[in-house]
């Protein structure tokens, strides 16, 4: 059982709120990203970090912000990965360097607004939530290749997660500390944070806040249309895993025991034609299907107990991170 509080001790010296930016071949975003994070943080009450993940960028992205690791007054940590691991496992990289209390995430493209950031830690606090997610109501990406794609994924993830939101793609969000690092980002999942946060906190406390949203200035965008047919299969895992994670044995047994009582009754049927009525059965069939829906039976029933233990082992002894880090750089280095 995992217990949760809202509020839990801070290390000495650790901040009030941690934001995660991974980064990757962004070398004319970081330097206007950084600036405008310092700025919009200006007034923000309590003691706050940086925490940049460089995802093997190919540019001068890294020693780019490495430039601001002088600057002073600044909470500067650069997470180098030693090859592009994905946005998933950065924003893992980083959820997992970050000290604070809190944990906001954004992308480092420069189209989610770091002034939002204030008002939604706020937001969380008094909406006592552990997960607020930006809603990006007024969308600057294109209509075709990015819009309706997100607005059908949106409405899909919803329906099968049963957490509703307006808007899963969107990096900006704000985490209690405590509540995200119980959960472990794997493959492209990091659309799908609210469906594995509501998997350790009710879904009551999983909330939404509209934020604003800036069209892309510098590089390119790293999706196109074909995210939408791995969004898919990403949301098929989702459902799987929230649903039978723990009892896999379950989802297999259950297409097992159907498979098999169909078979039952085809055979059954057969049976019937053969001893009551003397119809010749030899021939049809209905009766290969019959005993294919059998040995189908027999296979998902063991291949459910096989995923059991399998998924036994897996809990108990799986520790291994998503992503290699080559450096850490601090003030100094």
């Amino acid at each position: 059982m995992i217990e949760t509080s809202l509020e839990s001790p801070q290390p000495a010296g650790a901040p009030e709120l941690s934001l995660v930016v991974p980064i990757f071949n962004e070398e004319e975003s970081v330097r206007p990203l950084v600036e405008r994070i310092i700025e919009a943080m200006a007034a923000f009450p309590g003691a706050w970090e940086l925490v940049l993940v460089d995802d093997g960028s190919a540019d001068r992205t890294l020693p780019t912000a490495r430039n601001f690791l002088s600057r002073p007054g600044l909470d500067l940590t650069i997470v180098e990965l030693q090859r592009n691991f994905g946005q998933t496992a950065a924003m893992q990289a980083g959820i997992d360097t970050a000290r604070g209390r809190l944990i906001a995430t954004l992308d480092g493209d420069l189209q989610n607004d770091p002034n939002d950031i204030p008002l939604m830690v706020r937001a969380l606090e008094e909406r006592e939530l552990d997960l607020l997610v930006g809603w990006r109501k007024n969308r600057k990406d294109g209509l075709v290749v990015r819009k309706i794609p997100s607005w059908c994924a949106n409405y899909l993830i919803g329906r099968i997660t049963g957490v509703k939101l307006h808007d899963y793609g969107c990096s900006l969000k704000i985490y209690r500390a405590t509540v995200i690092k119980q959960v472990k980002l794997m493959g492209e999942m990091h659309r799908f944070i609210p469906a594995w946060v509501a998997s350790v906190v009710p879904s009551s406390r999983i909330g939404e806040i509209e934020v604003t949203h800036h069209a892309r200035q510098h590089g390119t965008s790293k999706y196109g249309i074909s995210r939408t047919f791995r969004v898919i299969l990403d949301l098929l895992s989702v459902m799987f895993f929230m649903r039978y994670k723990a009892r896999p044995g379950h989802f297999f047994g259950s297409l097992g025991l159907g498979t098999g009582f169909l078979s039952v009754l085809i055979l059954f049927w057969l049976f019937i034609q053969k001893v009551v009525f003397g119809e010749d059965i030899g021939g049809r069939p209905l009766l290969i299907l019959g005993f294919m829906l059998f040995l189908s039976s027999v296979q998902l029933i063991t291949t459910g107990i096989l995923a059991e233990m399998i998924a036994r082992v897996h809990h108990r002894d799986d520790t291994s991170p998503s992503y290699i880090v080559r450096t850490v750089f601090q003030k100094g280095d």
